[in-house]
């Protein structure tokens, strides 16, 4: 699925936009106020609409108490009872997660990630001080509009599970159940009702709402926030993907899951029957240049709920902990792990496939650090072979590059020059499009394990020399000051990949400036172009992507000296191109076409010269 990035003007246009729909929308007539709706309704002796603006001070008195049960109807049942006590808490957990789960709205108050730590040093809650609202919104037959948010449930516990009842009696009650299973992130998540069918309206749209304040975890928060995204699964098998760069919303069908996913952590809201429809927001609230802020993005999602037979049971799950991908694979028969943007087509194949299950071993028997280089002597030993083939090519222009400069000189005319030149080549053997195909076949690997280190879990808080942290930078310094698109530190391991990327771009460039025809663009800018926009572009990223490409380069330069030294012999290759000439060469379809293509078009710039005379 395509990500959308917006610039800056269309974001602020968006946003502009937002606010008039927002204003628009809560200034508009409700549903009561219409004309339509007066006429429905005109006949009907029953109460206005209604929800009550502040649930947490429910009045003692007897009569206060009755008129508040009056704006409740049947659900005032639930004001009376012991669990009307907005401090009341339920508490479960296993080995890995806790949840408090609060009586006012049955919905999790806190969720606490157990044994991991923010870049701080304090416990990681999802979940925590207001952050997160879920709940149920709902018409009943005598015409209220109420919301369980606002009301009160009735906690029982038996063993793992917790039930969170909201009563109209004893008897009739909407339930959500909660069940953890023992050491895993996921967790059943039922939500029922049980003899409400006479009381919630079922001609009108029941709906399930949430609502999350990702909070910041990590040491750059601009950093985090590129990577903190709504995502959801629907249509079978297709995933959305909200814009990480601003502000995005969404509407979508069949809905198997949605994923408020940040960065490292993720929570997903799994429903085992598909949602029919659902509506996703996703706002920014990271500035660039804020590293105080607090918080990242804010999602808001919302979906129709299905009734039968004026009843609701809806099969859900929670999942609230790592986004690392064999933790969300032990799902597979969701596919959480499709909301790890590995990379798309061949790229999450390449990860999927070998970077994720080579590093994971390499990571189970030696520091991170370590497995990290490591796979890169790996990666860059299977890329060896390209590497001599693009070199080896580098090398034959190089020893055709006098008799060229001959053509070049000999002809003024660039079609005539040309044709020369394409002769030479095929009589020599040699093909000036084979340096290039090597470097593009080793394009996939490289935007591969891109993707690959800024979404890898095992790099969390692993430390490796000074780089306290190999999933953020490495700041040796503190800067008083901030430099745009640079930030206010200084990560060493992008300074070394940097230096290093230099010395490979001079040796490479300098061959392709010994070997270029006239004609084509100068290279030499990209000896400077490349270095300053590693520095730049990896200050505030994982120190362990920094690491790969700092040893990926001093290994390809270590490479290319032995090819050079070691391995091509520049006399054997142009004796090779010299006894290659003499041979009788026969012209391929593909060549035959090319001059066939360049006569024709000299053939018709020499008649357009003729004409103009």
């Amino acid at each position: 699925m395509e990500e959308r990035r917006l610039d800056t003007k269309t974001m602020i246009a968006f946003g502009l936009m937002f606010v008039l729909m927002m204003w628009m929308f809560y200034n508009q007539p409700t549903p009561e106020q219409t004309p339509e709706k007066q006429e429905q309704t005109q006949n009907q002796p029953t109460q206005p609409a209604t929800t009550p603006q502040s649930l947490t001070s429910i009045p003692t008195d007897s009569v206060g108490m009755a008129n508040y049960k009056s704006q409740l109807g049947a659900f005032g049942y639930s004001v009376g009872l012991p669990s009307a006590n907005k401090n009341a808490f339920t508490e479960i957990e296993n080995e890995v997660i806790k949840l408090k789960i609060s009586n006012k709205g049955g919905q999790i108050s806190e969720l606490l990630i157990k044994n991991q730590k923010t870049y701080q040093g304090e416990p990681i809650y999802i979940v925590k001080d207001a952050n997160s609202d879920f709940g149920l919104e709902f018409s009943t037959n005598d015409n209220r509009a109420l919301s369980t948010k606002d009301l009160f449930f009735e906690p029982n516990v038996s063993g793992n599970s917790v039930s969170m009842k909201l009563k109209v009696s004893e008897n009739q009650y909407l339930e959500y159940l909660y069940t953890l299973r023992p050491n895993e992130y996921l967790l059943d998540f039922n939500v029922r009702s049980v003899g409400l069918n006479g009381i919630i309206n079922s001609q009108k749209s029941t709906t399930l709402k949430w609502e999350l304040v990702a909070r910041r975890m990590e040491k750059s928060v601009t950093y985090e926030d590129r990577y903190v995204q709504l995502i959801a699964q629907y249509d079978g098998k297709r995933i959305e993907k909200l814009s990480e760069s601003g502000e995005d919303k969404e509407q979508v069908n069949n809905v198997n899951w949605i994923a408020f996913k940040q960065h490292l952590f993720s929570s997903f809201l799994i429903s085992d029957q598909a949602l029919a429809s659902a509506e996703l927001i996703s706002k920014k609230l990271v500035k660039e240049e804020d590293e105080k802020e607090k918080n990242t993005k804010a999602f808001h999602f919302s979906a129709p709920i299905s009734l039968s037979g004026g009843e609701i049971n809806q099969q859900m799950h929670w999942y609230f902990g790592p986004t690392d991908y064999y933790t969300l694979k032990k799902y597979d028969n969701y596919e959480l792990a499709k909301a790890i943007p590995l990379g798309w087509g061949i790229f999450g194949w390449i990860n999927k496939w070998f970077v994720i299950p080579v590093f994971n071993l390499l990571s189970q028997y030696m520091p991170v650090g370590i497995a990290i280089i490591v796979l890169t002597i790996i990666v860059r030993i299977l890329l060896s072979p390209i590497q001599y083939k693009s070199y080896l090519s580098q090398a034959k222009m190089k020893v055709l590059r006098p008799e060229i400069e001959e053509i070049n000189a000999k002809h003024k005319e660039p079609m005539k020059r040309q044709q020369e030149t394409m002769a030479l080549y095929s009589k020599a053997g040699v093909n000036p499009m084979s340096g290039c195909i090597p470097a593009l076949l080793q394009m996939p690997v490289f935007f591969a394990l891109f993707a690959f280190f800024p979404t890898a879990y095992v790099l969390r808080q692993k430390s490796f020399l000074w780089a306290e942290d190999l999933a953020s930078y490495d700041a040796i310094a503190e800067l008083p000051f901030n430099i745009p698109f640079y930030g206010s530190h200084i990560s060493l391991l992008p300074i070394l990949a940097s230096v290093a990327i230099f010395i490979y771009m001079l040796m490479t460039t300098g061959q392709m400036q010994q070997s270029q025809q006239e004609g084509m663009p100068n290279m030499k800018f990209m000896i400077y172009l490349s270095p300053i926009l590693m520095l730049f572009f990896f200050n505030n990223y994982a120190s362990g992507l920094s690491l790969y490409y700092f040893i990926s380069n001093v290994i390809t330069i270590l490479i290319m000296l032995v090819i050079k030294y070691w391995i091509i012999d520049e006399k054997k290759i142009h004796a090779q191109i010299q006894e290659n000439k003499q041979k009788p060469k026969k012209e391929s379809k593909f060549q035959r076409k090319m001059r066939e293509m360049m006569e024709q078009a000299q053939e018709q710039q020499r008649q357009q010269q003729k004409n103009k005379k």
